[in-house]
C-alpha cells in the first residue's frame, strides 16, 4: 500500500503539471483543450490527496485512508469497463488493469485490517 500511496503522489503531480502529456500518453488526445486540462489536474489533486492522506496517516486513521482508495480505484475501474466500445481497446483495458489491479491491492489491504 505504501508503493501505491507513493505512486499515486507521483502520477498526481505529473498530471498536474503536464496535463496534455499525461493524456496524450493515457490515449486519450492531444493537443490542447483546456476542459480536458482542468478535469485532468482535478484527477491529479484527487491522487495527491488520497496518496498523501495514506502516507502521512498511521493506525485507524491510515485504515480510513485505505478504505477511501479502494472505494475510488473500484469505481474507477467500473468507468473503465463503462467506457468499453468507446475508447481503444488498449487504453480501456490499461486503464481497468491499473484500476482494477489497485483497487485489488486496496482490497486485500482492506480485508486484512478487518480481520485484525
Amino acid at each position: 500500500m505504501i508503493g501505491v500511496a507513493r505512486g499515486r503522489v507521483a502520477i498526481g503531480v505529473a498530471a498536474f503539471a503536464l496535463p496534455g502529456l499525461t493524456v496524450k500518453l493515457m490515449g486519450m488526445g492531444g493537443g490542447s483543450d483546456a476542459g480536458r486540462d482542468y478535469v485532468t489536474r482535478m484527477f491529479a489533486a484527487r491522487e495527491i490527496a488520497l496518496g498523501a492522506g495514506y502516507l502521512l496517516s498511521k493506525g485507524p486513521n491510515r485504515r480510513l485512508w485505505a478504505r477511501l482508495g479502494l472505494v475510488v480505484d473500484s469505481l474507477d475501474t467500473v468507468n473503465g469497463l463503462k467506457s468499453r466500445g468507446r475508447l481503444p481497446l488498449w487504453v480501456t483495458a490499461g486503464a481497468v488493469g491499473v484500476a482494477g489491479g489497485t483497487a485489488a491491492v486496496g482490497a486485500a489491504k482492506v480485508g486484512r485490517d478487518l480481520l485484525r
